[in-house]
């Protein structure tokens, strides 16, 4: 399998994490990157380190971070400004084996999950939604 090679930037935060053997990261030069709407508020944990990032307009951020000693993927969505109740959504899920997948919706405040799956050499897909905005990216995929 083809390994995606990126490098991460995120406001304050440069992280590098690794998926199976590749180094994975994002560059800020997508125009659903150019600013980061809403900082990652590490709920995935300690050892998760985030690999790649997308903005959803000017509501936030939806992110996807890595565990090196576990081999683990955990997504989270991110609103930039907490207030009323919207819709949110984070998922994530194997693109092989898509009976493999985490997600949290539902009416939140401030983040929809975080969501984890296995994902050591596997190709993976994560969403991320706030209100009408929404994005669906794969990860790691030939």
């Amino acid at each position: 399998m083809k390994r995606t090679v990126r490098a991460v930037v995120v406001t304050a935060l440069a992280a590098t994490g690794v998926f199976g053997t590749t180094a994975l990261a994002g560059p800020a030069s997508a125009a659903t990157r150019g600013v980061v709407e809403a900082q990652y508020n590490g709920v995935c944990g300690k050892g998760f380190e985030v690999v790649d990032f997308y903005d959803l307009d000017k509501l936030g951020t939806m992110y996807l971070t890595w565990n090196e000693k576990t081999g683990e993927a955990c997504a989270v969505t991110v609103r930039s400004k907490p207030g009323a109740r919207l819709y949110m959504h984070a998922k994530l899920y194997q693109m092989d084996h898509n009976e493999i997948s985490d997600g949290d919706s539902g009416a939140f405040t401030t983040y929809a999950g975080p969501v984890t799956i296995p994902a050591r050499g596997e190709c993976i897909a994560w969403r991320g939604q706030i209100a009408d905005q929404y994005l669906v990216q794969s990860y790691n995929c030939d």
